[in-house]
């Protein structure tokens, strides 16, 4: 694998080894196998790899009642559609009946791009924070995604994946040592802390090498899992800098925002401010596009931090 390795060929590769080596691992889709790349898994793995049409609620019943039956699926659709359209059954099926399904939504948020509004999902990640026992997990690149897989089919209990199905900017390499339930410190700071998550880690990156140039200097936390959140190692910064912004390809109600700001309210207060989509539907465009239209862009996180920092008592 290297930093050309698409995220869905990363998924792919992972369910091929390990339904090779265990009965138990399945796919479900539902008619998205071959924009997933996991098409080549019905004919090597005949019965073991099902398409159940165009019928989300179903796939995610038919995964829960395999998963009664002790077998580990992993359900793959558009991020809006495992979701939205098949929240009753996410919630009931799976999270109440605490069933071990792993839930795999791709091109979440922006990275929909030209299918625009109606496959734009900037509400995924609250609506599965608001249910009780799954994991929400958002992957930073290739190369923190394939240690993370194997924790994920290792975890008893529902996982919801916000998958990129190609590549978000490379953050990590080959030697990361990835813990699935913590965030990271990528660059230390004292005067403001950015915490971010999937495509936005490397604008945040971006946002404090240029700010150090104002001699600011800014912590960037990345916060690949939402839920459960890393209170710690977001409270250590907050204490640190006084002051956080956060950065999410969401909307920034019920997501990381929220998440990060129901932590610091609670333990630590400080000045806090959002880069994320901000009352808006999604709309058809390209990534460069989009990051104008809602005020994702390195400037604008530049813009967030001073302002937060402007807030310090």
């Amino acid at each position: 694998m290297n930093e050309k390795t698409l995220m869905r060929d990363v998924l792919v590769d992972f369910l091929r080894e390990q339904m090779s080596k265990d009965d138990k691992v399945v796919m479900v889709d539902a008619d998205l196998a071959k924009c997933s790349t996991t098409l080549c898994l019905q004919s090597e793995f005949p019965g073991r790899a099902y398409n159940v049409g165009i019928a989300e609620a179903n796939m995610v019943s038919i995964a829960a009642g395999l998963a009664t039956r002790g077998f580990i699926p992993f359900v793959h659709s558009f991020a809006p559609f495992i979701t939205r359209r098949a929240c009753d059954q996410v919630m009931i099926s799976v999270c109440y009946a605490k069933q071990n399904v792993k839930l795999v939504g791709t091109d979440p948020g922006i990275t929909a791009e030209l299918n625009g509004g109606t496959h734009m999902p900037l509400e995924d990640v609250g609506i599965m924070r608001s249910i009780p026992n799954v994991v929400i997990y958002e992957p930073s690149d290739v190369f923190e995604f394939k240690q993370a897989l194997p924790q994920i089919l290792s975890h008893e209990g529902p996982v919801y994946i916000r998958m990129h199905r190609k590549n978000p900017p490379l953050v990590f390499n080959n030697d990361i040592k990835f813990d699935l339930f913590k965030a990271y410190s990528l660059r230390e700071g004292r005067d403001a802390t950015i915490v971010a998550t999937g495509i936005m880690i490397d604008t945040a990156l971006q946002a404090a090498k240029q700010l150090a140039e104002d001699n600011i200097s800014v912590e960037v936390i990345a916060c690949p899992t939402v839920k459960p959140l890393d209170e710690k190692t977001i409270i250590t910064s907050a204490k640190k800098t006084g002051a956080v912004v956060t950065a999410e390809n969401h909307n920034v109600m019920g997501g990381l925002f929220s998440a990060v700001s129901e932590t610091l309210s609670s333990n630590y207060p400080v000045p806090i401010k959002a880069i994320g989509v901000k009352e808006k539907f999604g709309e058809v465009g390209k990534m460069s596009y989009l990051r104008k239209v809602y005020n994702m862009e390195v400037e604008d996180v530049i813009k967030a931090v001073k302002e937060a920092i402007s807030m310090k008592k």
